[in-house]
C-alpha cells in the first residue's frame, strides 16, 4: 500500500484548502485512511478517518465544524477539505492506513503503519 499526500501551502488565516491523499497498492481499497498533522515540536495529532464507504470515525476537536474527510474510491483519494484556518493549523499534514485493519479508524498515530509523505500547511498573514 501507497499513500501520497499533497495540496498544502501558504494560506490567509480565514482561508481554505483541499488536501488529497492518493492511496495504490493491493487492498488499499478497503482501508480505512486517517489525517494526521503535526507542528514543530509538538507530538502528532489525529484528525479525522474515514473508513471505505465514506463512515467518518470521528474528528479531532480541534477541526470540528472546520474540516471535512471525503472518500473517492473512483479517484483512489481522500480529501481533507479545510476551511477557516488558523495560525495554529500550520503543520505537516499526514495520510496514513493501517494494512491489518481494515475499515477500523483509531485517532492514535502509533497505531498506523503505512504513512505518506508530509504536506506542508502553513497559516499566516
Amino acid at each position: 500500500v501507497q499513500l501520497q499526500a499533497s495540496g498544502g501551502g501558504l494560506v490567509q488565516p480565514g482561508g481554505s484548502l483541499r488536501l488529497s491523499c492518493e492511496f495504490s497498492g493491493s487492498s488499499s481499497d478497503s482501508l480505512a485512511i486517517g489525517w494526521f498533522r503535526q507542528a514543530p515540536g509538538k507530538e502528532r495529532e489525529g484528525l479525522s478517518c474515514v473508513s471505505t464507504t465514506n463512515d467518518k470515525s470521528y474528528y479531532a476537536d480541534s477541526v470540528k465544524g472546520r474540516f471535512t474527510i471525503h472518500r473517492d474510491n473512483a479517484k483512489k483519494t481522500v480529501f481533507l477539505q479545510m476551511n477557516r484556518l488558523k495560525p495554529e493549523d500550520t503543520a505537516v499534514y499526514h495520510c496514513a492506513t493501517n494494512r491489518f485493519w481494515g475499515t477500523r479508524c483509531s485517532p492514535r498515530y502509533y497505531e498506523y503503519d503505512t504513512w505518506g509523505q508530509g504536506t506542508l500547511v502553513t497559516v499566516s498573514s
